[in-house]
């Protein structure tokens, strides 16, 4: 079967990020994983390069803007040869076939009744390239309450995206997976029933982008906005309504791939949370339009922190991925990021866990499994070669079975959990725990069997029986660990002379068959080595807040005198509690999702359990500090501060006297 696996295109106003990798090693994983169970996979990548965003990024480096994309394209393209990934295409909207793509899309549009020409007047944000209406605070919905909007007023074409409404709803309806984590797809499935406006698709105001031809009057040279653009890349790449002979064929640009169209019939996208709205409400219905078909999958994933805090060069805190690369190896940094946090939810980067991780997963659990069972097979089992041996499996499987049914059974158990879907629905930390299972399994055989006092003991067939489980274990774990770690899986599977492949895949974890052949067993040197120390200095954070000197402020009452500059530092907003439900193992926490305007819910933890149940809170308006920087308790990220009194026989909430517009500011 045919199958897409789509990054977003990453927009080239700047370095790659921690989070553009996380992006990239994901869709890598996931092709890698649908190769092994038989699919023919097509990864998709590649970069953005249009808008004002980039029109402003170059000239403030005195460029013109293709010279400028052409560097830091160039950057992301050597990011993802540096780390491995396997992508079969890097597609850049500056491409020409790529602009004849979106100029015949814009024509279909029109032709089909859907595209009208009008005048924006609005908000609209340069960093996230949105348009916006009715937002009080001129402050960025979409980009943390940190970006200011622009007003802009200009003649603009109108897709007509309220058309779409019904059709959009019954498509989220029609698979419970189009949309993963499903609570995103709820997110999404409330903003369209909210009522979606028609939405502008074209700017006059600047010239770096693709132009589009005049239409209905227009009286100023459109180009095409930013999001049109970049969408459809992800058919432009397989020659969408682009005529073959014009494409230019040399050995960094593919030739037409229209025939390879059938890729599409089944296209995942993998993207961040904060571009989800582009990809499963715009884009289909951008689709619907044109009669193409629609994404299978669509996943997003959460963001990256760090100490809860939103990455930041103001701060000093971001993770370059290039560095983490260079330091601890690609897949290190896979292993990591893909095992840390629970797909779709917010992470918390650390140096001092990621070394931890290797120290007792990767170093100890794997590797030292694996390089005491090579020790074992050069003590105790018949020379081949040199550094090589041979596992005799005759008469082993009768024993295994008969004497370690439990750990067979154990085995068994764990391998239908590692078959159950675990990837597809995207529960890749939870596949991550099965294979370490395994890998638990292989180290408590060898330590509750002890195969140096059998060897000393004569018990030729037992010694046998617990190699070539552990080594068949091995293979499992070297097979199920490959979309994870692919050169690491690798190296396992060449210390016993085989290879992975999707023939393996299936023998090993599918089937898992065991004992069919003797083992030929090579010595190889260590996976991994520990660490001492942290490999990439850390400076101390630094803090966003002023410190306030209030030595002399408030003597006499007791409190510290604050100004009104400072007390205005303060974003308190009116929030409709949306969600709420216990946190695990706490008395006192409550998990609320509160409706602050914004294009998502927050999540804020507050410690009201003992006073509110959740049915209480549910539809009931409170008063929320949106700016304090997140903070993790519990193991969990609260974006926020709700309002509360508290004397010494109860608490409150701090109300407002009747119903507010979610969003609202309290001053």
């Amino acid at each position: 079967m045919k199958q897409l696996i789509t990054t977003p295109i990453y927009y080239v106003n700047d370095v790659p990020h921690i989070g553009h990798a996380y992006t990239t090693i994901i869709a890598d994983m996931l092709k890698k994983h649908k190769w092994l169970r038989g699919d023919e996979v097509f990864l998709l990548t590649g970069t953005d390069e249009h808008g004002q965003k980039i029109e402003q990024a170059a000239k403030a480096k005195g460029k013109p803007p293709k010279a400028y994309t052409d560097e830091v394209s160039a950057v992301f393209r050597s990011l993802w040869d540096m780390m491995g990934i396997d992508y079969d295409h890097f597609i850049r909207t500056t491409d020409e076939s790529h602009k004849q793509t979106i100029v015949q899309v814009f024509e279909r549009l029109c032709a089909n009744g859907d595209v009208y020409l009008g005048e924006y007047e609005g908000d609209y944000c340069v960093s996230c390239e949105s348009f916006f209406l009715n937002v009080d605070s001129g402050i960025c919905p979409d980009c943390a309450g940190s970006k200011p909007l622009s007003k802009i007023k200009e003649e603009s074409y109108f897709f007509a995206l309220s058309k779409y409404e019904k059709r959009l709803l019954e498509w989220y309806a029609s698979s419970e997976d189009v949309i993963l984590p499903k609570y995103r797809k709820n997110e999404v499935v409330r903003f369209v029933e909210s009522g979606l406006q028609d939405l502008s698709i074209s700017r006059t105001s600047f010239e770096w982008g693709i132009a589009l031809p005049k239409h209905k009057g227009a009286q100023k040279q459109h180009i095409a906005y930013v999001w049109l653009d970049a969408l459809f890349n992800y058919m432009s790449a397989f020659g969408l309504y682009q005529n073959p002979e014009s494409l230019q064929v040399d050995s960094s640009s593919p030739a037409h791939l229209g025939e390879k169209m059938a890729y599409w019939e089944c296209a995942t996208h993998i993207v961040g949370k904060d571009i989800l709205r582009f990809h499963a409400v715009y884009w289909p219905a951008f689709l619907m339009s044109l009669g193409l078909p629609l994404p299978k999958h669509i996943y997003a994933h959460g963001w990256w922190m760090r100490d809860g805090q939103k990455m930041s060069k103001s701060l000093g805190n971001v993770v370059d991925p290039r560095a983490f690369t260079k330091a601890y190896g690609a897949e290190v940094l896979r292993y990591y990021l893909l095992r840390e946090t629970p797909f779709g939810q917010d992470g918390d980067f650390s140096q001092k866990l990621l070394c931890e991780r290797i120290n007792s997963e990767l170093a100890n659990d794997l590797g030292n499994l694996l390089h005491r069972f090579l020790a074992m097979c050069a003590k105790y089992a018949p020379q081949k070669g040199i550094n090589s041996f041979t596992l005799e499996n005759q008469g082993v499987a009768e024993f295994v079975v008969e004497h370690y049914g439990d750990e067979v059974k154990t085995q068994c158990k764990i391998l239908d959990e590692i078959n159950s879907g675990l990837i597809e629905s995207m529960q890749i930390k939870a596949y991550i725990e099965a294979i370490w299972k395994l890998l638990h399994l292989g180290n408590a055989m060898i330590a509750k069997y002890e195969p140096w006092n059998l060897f000393k003991n004569g018990k030729s067939v037992e010694l046998n029986a617990i190699l070539n489980f552990v080594g068949y274990t091995l293979l499992k774990v070297a097979n199920a660990l490959y979309p994870i770690m692919p050169q690491t899986a690798s190296t396992i599977a060449m210390a016993f002379g085989q290879g992975i492949t999707p023939a393996s895949y299936i023998y090993h974890i599918k089937q898992n068959k065991m004992f069919h052949l003797p083992l030929e067993v090579r010595v190889i040197p260590p996976l991994f080595q520990k660490l001492d120390s942290m490999l990439i200095p850390e400076a101390p954070l630094e803090s966003t807040f002023e410190k306030v000197d209030s030595s002399d402020c408030g003597k006499e009452a007791g409190l510290a005198l604050v100004s009104i500059e400072d007390f205005s530092k303060l974003d308190i907003r009116v929030g409709e509690v949306l969600e709420a439900e216990p946190v695990p193992k706490s008395s006192k926490l409550l998990r609320l999702k509160i409706d602050l305007g914004e294009s998502e819910p927050r999540v804020v933890l507050s410690g009201i359990a003992q006073y509110y149940t959740p049915k209480q809170l549910i539809s009931t308006q409170v008063c929320v500090i949106a700016n304090l920087k997140p903070a993790k308790i519990m193991g969990q990220f609260s974006y926020g501060m709700i309002l509360a009194s508290k004397d010494d026989e109860s608490l409150s909430l701090v109300r407002i006297d009747g119903k507010r517009k979610n969003g609202s500011r309290i001053s």
